[in-house]
């Protein structure tokens, strides 16, 4: 399966928490807000899928992340999708709230900060709303997630853990 990452960013605004959420302008879930990440590469100096959390935050939002830490490892789905076109993948989940550099929109990304209670799930992939709300409380965890068409979720499987490998 690719491996990819997203990388979640988390921010204190007063007596809140505030979730660094992007919408995808081009490409693979494009019209959905997101976090940012993508695919690993070692021709782009990935040698860790760190690396590729930290590589993908700085090209789609100029900010570079540090000490990002492991939240989730996801596996997806996409049975109805010829597997030539490659949506099966696991993607490893990174959470921060230690970086630098100015937060920028590119042709790939536009970022804005959400208050965890304005989380806007309904413009996001159906299994944020099973995931994201857990990993916001601290805990860890592994999951398979089944897509049908519409990218909409047939089935899943989610088990805490203490931590990756």
């Amino acid at each position: 399966m690719k491996q990819a990452t997203l990388c979640l960013l988390l921010k204190n605004q007063g007596n809140q928490k505030e979730l660094l959420l992007a919408m995808k302008k081009r490409g693979f879930g494009v019209g959905k807000w997101n976090g940012v990440g993508g695919k690993f590469d070692p021709s782009k100096g990935d040698k860790t899928i760190i690396d590729t959390a930290i590589r993908e935050t700085k090209e789609e939002i100029g900010l570079i992340v540090n000490n990002p830490q492991r939240a989730a490892v996801l596996n997806f789905y996409f049975p109805y999708v010829p597997k030539d076109r490659g949506w099966d993948q696991t993607v490893h989940v990174f959470l921060s709230s230690d970086w630098s550099g100015e937060l920028l929109e590119t042709d790939e990304m536009k970022p804005q900060w959400f208050k965890l209670n304005e989380i806007p799930f309904e413009q996001m992939w159906d299994d944020d709303r099973v995931w994201l709300p857990l990993i916001l409380r601290d805990k860890k965890l592994k999951a398979d997630f089944i897509f049908k068409k519409g990218e909409i979720i047939k089935g899943y499987k989610l088990k805490f853990t203490e931590g990756f490998d």
